[in-house]
């Protein structure tokens, strides 16, 4: 019996005897598939470029790339099967998968803040933040996650969640007010200051701000609807609502959307990584 219930658990989410069904699974497997290519596409071509290898923005990227191509292939599993990823599930990814996207917005708030520092204070930036210390952030935030992770899994399903919310919470309110005040931030500083100086490298830092401004507002367009769930549903004391799994969700469908965005706008944003792209890992592959 046990073995007809994992069989049952692991049969895809919505019954494919509908057209509206097969289309739901079909949006899926294309979504997963989507945000593994095109962060897949970018992580290979930064990876290609010495240069770009060479600044600590395009660290950042890696980073929101390598957790996105997990997240994408994390949806294949929690996004198009019958998967309840939830704390007492029987077929849960004990907290890995959403821990994924968790990561993609770490890295894109880490960017924002290095961002503001460089084009605030550039030589007070070139001085703290070497290759050295960018790549301690980045480490110190995945290892941060997962430890978070360790301790939900240790810990009895009650407090766990209670932990999760808590920390959830919290860090939806902090999130959405830091970015939206740095993003105001960046902004000002990139249409006036860097206006005012004329040259290669203002130029550079001016592209390198609008990039990361417009990353940071699409990003918080597809998480502020479940923020702002998260935060009604916490007051409440209630899950307000359920659905079947995630690939059911549109508020969890949003955030896996982000994760295909995120990668088109560097491409759009950043002529370096788009040359490297279109001439060392797309080509090759069209030759073939």
């Amino acid at each position: 019996m046990s073995g007809g219930n994992n069989s049952e658990a692991l049969s895809t989410v919505l019954p494919l005897t509908t057209f509206g069904n097969v289309l739901m699974f079909l949006f899926n497997i294309v979504l997963a598939s989507a945000i593994i290519f095109f962060n897949l596409s970018v992580f290979l071509s930064i990876l290609m470029n010495k240069a770009l290898r060479g600044e600590n923005r395009f660290m950042y990227m890696l980073s929101t790339c390598f957790s996105d191509i997990c997240s994408g292939v994390s949806y294949y599993y929690v996004g198009v099967l019958d998967v309840r990823d939830s704390y007492d599930s029987p077929n849960r990814t004990f907290y890995i998968a959403p821990t994924f996207l968790g990561l993609s917005y770490m890295a894109i708030l880490a960017a924002q803040a290095d961002r503001y520092h460089a084009v605030a204070a550039p030589f007070k930036y070139s001085q703290r933040m070497t290759r050295n210390r960018t790549l301690f952030v980045i480490f110190a935030y995945w290892l941060y996650a997962f430890a978070i992770v360790a301790v939900i899994n240790l810990v009895t399903v009650g407090l766990a969640k209670r932990v999760t919310g808590i920390g959830v919470f919290v860090g939806n309110i902090f999130t959405v007010i830091i970015m939206i005040g740095l993003n105001i931030k960046l902004f000002f500083i990139a249409r006036f200051q860097l206006q005012r100086e004329p040259s290669a490298e203002a130029d550079n830092k001016r592209s390198s701000v609008y990039l990361i401004i417009v990353v940071a507002v699409f990003f918080l367009g597809a998480w502020l609807p479940i923020f702002i769930h998260i935060i009604v549903c916490t007051f409440a004391g209630s899950t307000c609502y359920s659905f079947k799994n995630e690939g059911t969700d549109p508020l969890r469908i949003l955030p896996r959307i982000n994760a295909i965005l995120t990668p088109l706008l560097y491409i759009r944003g950043c002529a370096a990584l788009r040359t490297t792209l279109l001439t060392k890992v797309w080509r090759p592959v069209r030759k073939r």
